[in-house]
Parts: structure tokens; sequence; C-alpha cells
């Protein structure tokens, strides 16, 4: 008898986080009210949210370990086949262990708003993401970034910054991707429609951090450098 308001409770949670995630995506996390959340989520006032979250920053921790796990998880399982096959042998097959597994949550309707919600929190509140992750739950996301760090030629401050700016280019590009799924419309869109958009998605992500860098900027970094300082 105990297990049924447990589960309805769950189920409750569930409804709670789900509509929470798509009104997140939607409109961002500060342009969402704790009403709005109750209201799409079938629930008849505040005290729902309350009641299984406490705060609204604790749904939004929640929601980001969520995500973050399936996501670590399909990295991680990728990541050993990799090893088994003795480890990176390009860049390409790097950054499709760190790409593919988002692309595949945005295609799942069941996720579909995390992307985007992750994105605005990032922009907003990127010390509120990383406490959520506490350095568990992205383990493979660092994984696949200290290869490409061991893997791109080219000074370490341009590396580390391009693969900063990497994170930035893919959360806006799957965002808009997420979105265009969201609206139904991919398969008539001359933009998402295409059989070749995932491969030239890789592509232009893959081309932004391996392109030579011009002469001017090596100029500048090496200038910046502690030892041309000295």
């Amino acid at each position: 008898m105990k297990t049924v308001p447990r589960a309805a409770s769950e189920q409750t949670k569930d409804q709670i986080k789900m509509a929470a995630q798509m009104l997140f995506g939607r409109h961002g996390i500060d342009a969402v009210t704790v009403q709005q959340i109750v209201d799409a989520a079938g629930q008849r006032n505040n005290a729902a949210l309350y009641y299984h979250f406490r705060t609204k920053e604790e749904l939004i921790r929640q929601m980001v370990v969520d995500g973050a796990a399936v996501l670590d998880a399909r990295r991680r399982e990728m990541l050993d086949d990799m090893e088994k096959r003795g480890g990176p042998a390009s860049i390409r097959e790097v950054m499709l262990v760190l790409f593919m597994p988002v692309i595949e949550l945005g295609e799942d309707e069941r996720w579909r708003g995390y992307i985007r919600f992750i994105s605005h929190l990032q922009a907003s509140d990127p010390t509120t993401l990383r406490d959520a992750l506490n350095n568990r739950w992205n383990a493979g996301y660092v994984e696949c970034v200290n290869h490409l760090k061991r893997m791109l030629p080219g000074p370490a401050a341009i590396v580390e910054q391009r693969l900063s700016m990497l994170a930035i280019y893919s959360n806006a590009v799957l965002s808009a991707h997420e979105a265009a799924l969201e609206s139904r419309n991919t398969r008539s869109s001359r933009l998402w429609g295409q059989p070749f958009t995932i491969e030239n998605i890789l592509d232009m992500l893959e081309a932004a951090i391996t392109c030579p860098p011009s002469q001017a900027t090596l100029q500048t970094a090496m200038a910046e450098t502690p030892a041309a300082r000295q």
C-alpha cells in the first residue's frame, strides 16, 4: 500500500521537472516563475514544487544532474569503446564522443528543452551549473577536452580559448537544432532538413578548433606568454 503514494510522488516530481525543462528551454530561467511551472505540470498550487524540491534552485540542480548523468554515461560508454581500440585516433573521433550524446538527447522527446535549458544556465549562471555538476557528472566531457588539448597543435593559450569558444558555439547550434525539432518542421526546413545536417554541424565545430591560427593571432599569443614578457 505504501508504494502507491510514493509512485504518485515520483510521478509528480517528474511532471514538474519536465514542465520546467520545456519552459526554461523556451524562455530562459529567470523569465519563468514557479507558478508557471506548476501550472504547466498540471498541479494546483506552488506548494507542489516546494514540497518536492524546497526551492526553485534545488529543482534546477536536480534537473542539471538528471540530464548530465545520462550524457556522462553515454560518453563513458563511447570512451571505453575508444580505449579498447587503442585510444583516440583522430580529433573527429573525440568530437563524436563529445557531441553525439547531446545530439541524441536532443532527438529524444523526453529530454526536449534540456539543451536550451543548459545553454541558458551556462550563459546566465555558470557557477550554479558548475556546482551542480560537482566535478562528477561531467567527467566524460572533461576527458574529451583533455584529449583535444593533447591532440590540437598550437600554443596552449590559443587551444584553451578555442575549446572554451567551442562550448559556446556548440550550445548555440545544438540549441537551435533542438528548437527546430520541437517545432516539428525539420523535414521541410532548408536549414535543418538536409540529410547531412548532423555531419555538417560536426564538420563546422571541428573546423573551429583545427583551422590554422593567423600570423597575427600567433604573434599576439607569443607576445603574451610569460617567457616573452621576461
